[in-house]
């Protein structure tokens, strides 16, 4: 029950008096209760660090400083330092940098603390989700959980299977590192400003058995080439390719070249790189 009669107010709503910016994609969560189950699905531990990108109005910085060892948050708009530091007072386990995260040197921001665990839980900015997620595995980084809210579509298109028409490249990427898990939807009305879609939070957790691959970098490439155009099959996608070494991995998992990428597995592409990568000239 959000709305007390008796006192006339509304509990556990945050309320906030900044200018929002479009431009950095800043749409604050207002629900306290919200945020609370956010930082219990992250399980972040007393003994953690934890990352945080977009901080806005603290309301989960606030909540992940309950919980952990340290928290470091980046927050690119520096005009929301007076009232960071006002919402933080009294918190000595946090610190905000105020720069881009995509720009920051996050390996030696981190090697400043001490800690046993690492953790990032973010309410991040939609426009850069991909870029931040990227930016995380090439950090080599050892994270213990990876929780973040996205907008609905991108985190159906994260955790979808083969098969279904927003499997792509990116979820192609992401689960060859990381076993990804949809946590619960949050709607567009809980955010200030409202924005124009709702959100997913979904958590991310290393997989310990990945798939050996001989260069990642030309594995990234044979994904993105093998989705270059969604309605034409690998065949067509893969035409720069030897298709007879592309064709001897297919029919092993019952395929052949008439196969688009979407149904294929994450197996399947390693596979594929590592076959076609001892045959480069």
């Amino acid at each position: 029950m959000l709305y007390n009669k008796e006192i006339g107010e509304i509990k556990y709503m945050e309320k906030y008096d900044v200018n929002f910016k479009k431009k950095y994609g800043q749409n604050f969560l207002k629900d306290k209760n919200i945020v609370k189950r956010i930082v219990e699905v992250s399980q972040v531990s007393n003994d953690a660090l934890v990352i945080e990108v977009g901080p806005g109005g603290a309301i989960m910085t606030k909540e992940l400083a309950n919980v952990a060892k340290n928290v470091l948050a980046y927050e690119i708009d520096k005009e929301l330092s007076q009232e960071l530091e006002k919402r933080l007072v009294g918190l000595n386990n946090v610190d905000i940098l105020f720069e881009d995260f995509l720009e920051a040197d996050l390996c030696s921001d981190v090697e400043k603390y001490k800690y046993n665990k690492l953790f990032f839980v973010s309410n991040v900015p939609y426009y850069i989700t991909t870029p931040i997620i990227l930016k995380l595995i090439t950090s080599k980084l050892k994270f213990e959980k990876i929780t973040m809210m996205v907008q609905k579509e991108v985190g159906e298109r994260f955790s979808t299977i083969p098969g279904n028409k927003s499997y792509g490249s990116i979820t192609v990427l992401l689960n060859y590192f990381f076993n990804i898990k949809k946590e619960f939807f949050v709607s567009r009305k809980q955010f200030i400003p409202e924005p124009n879609v709702d959100s997913l939070i979904i958590s991310f957790i290393e997989k310990k058995d990945k798939l050996m691959l001989k260069d990642f970098s030309f594995f990234e490439k044979i994904v993105k080439d093998s989705f270059q155009f969604k309605r034409k099959n690998i065949k067509n996608n893969l035409k720069n390719y030897n298709l007879n070494i592309v064709l001897e991995v297919l029919n092993k998992y019952g395929y052949d070249l008439s196969v688009r990428a979407e149904n294929l597995d994450v197996c399947v592409f390693v596979e594929m790189a590592n076959a076609l990568y001892m045959n480069i000239d």
